[in-house]
């Protein structure tokens, strides 16, 4: 199936980003002839980044920075621009300005929203740019490849049905992570659906190349799972539980369990810290013990300890009523 001048006007894009640079030019460039209206919606960029998407034709809204910047608030910023001025799209392709679409995205995705009506939101495969670049563009890469089929969430890139997500309430604007999955799961209450397609969707550039960015990124996610484990973990939905209680069990229980036999017992109870190293093999052992397995079954272990911080920062902060601050790994 190829793009038609009559699907086109169905669907605006809705780009986001602060100080992309060239990535933004290459998001921007990948969604002409795509969408009936590109969107970029920019977050305090000081690199030249509006006046290169005007240059290119998108609508450009410039966030007010007084207040807390969040990529949901962005999102909305979009929809709004969107529902405010000019046509109505039926569908809306979000994507990070670090990310370039696949000419080949839109197409699937718009078929598999025509033939199922109770679909809002279809994705396919993101991936990584530079995988080669850095040990942790490569986990990124292989953390983009879920399941094909029906999907409990989506990620930044995704195409959208516009009445569905209004519907749902729109982006939270207060999540400084995790903010589309949050979405989805009100969508799924709702009775929509969320699919992930065997198609090639972006190509995104996490630029990692320090452990540092990487600790940081891992926190984030930490701090996501606390956060929405405390809005939707009720069951049945049980929204970032498994997720939550497995970082706190070997980030947080098992150190602190370890640590105080070995205090009020023995010395030689800090021996079962071996059970980490012992983790590591078990994972790398279900991935084939090849170079892939052992990089991820090293950073799965070792992510417990970043996300057991970021779970522990958002429940100290919710303790102290201090709104959450944006975790950014890029650059940092």
């Amino acid at each position: 199936m190829t793009l038609t001048r009559t699907a086109a006007p169905r669907i605006a894009a809705v780009a986001i980003g602060r100080n992309e640079g060239a990535r933004l030019l290459a998001c921007l460039d990948a969604l002409q002839g795509q969408a009936g209206r590109i969107v970029y919606v920019d977050s305090g960029s000081t690199d030249g980044s509006v006046e290169a998407a005007r240059a290119r034709g998108a609508e450009v809204v410039s966030l007010d920075m007084t207040l807390p910047f969040t990529a949901a608030r962005a999102r909305n910023a979009g929809i709004a621009r969107l529902t405010e001025t000019g046509p109505r799209p039926e569908l809306v392709q979000f994507v990070d300005g670090d990310c370039i679409l696949d000419p080949g995205w839109i197409p699937a995705a718009l078929a598999c929203l025509d033939a199922h009506p109770s679909v809002a939101v279809a994705c396919g495969r993101r991936r990584e740019r530079f995988p080669e670049a850095s040990v942790y563009n490569r986990l990124c890469d292989r953390e983009w490849n879920t399941p094909v089929g029906p999907a409990r969430a989506c990620g930044g890139d995704a195409l959208m049905r516009l009445d569905a997500i209004e519907a749902a309430g729109l982006y939270n604007p207060t999540l400084i992570a995790g903010e589309e999955p949050e979405l989805c799961v009100r969508l799924r209450a709702q009775g929509w659906e969320i699919r992930r397609l065997d198609a090639e969707m972006t190509l995104h550039d996490a630029d990692m190349h320090r452990f540092g960015q990487w600790w940081t990124r891992m926190r984030r996610s930490g701090h996501a799972w606390a956060e929405g484990a405390a809005m939707h973990g009720a069951a049945p939905e049980r929204h970032c539980i498994p997720g939550l209680i497995r970082a706190l069990t070997w980030g947080a229980a098992l150190p602190a369990l370890i640590l105080a036999a070995a205090i009020l017992i023995h010395p030689a109870a800090l021996l079962l810290a071996g059970i980490y190293p012992l983790q590591v093999l078990r994972l790398a052992r279900r991935g084939g013990f090849g170079r892939d397995a052992w990089e991820t079954a090293l950073f799965m272990t070792l992510g417990k300890f970043p996300e057991t911080q970021g779970a522990l920062g958002y429940a100290l902060g919710r303790l102290r009523r201090r709104p959450a601050r944006l975790i950014e790994y890029k650059g940092g």
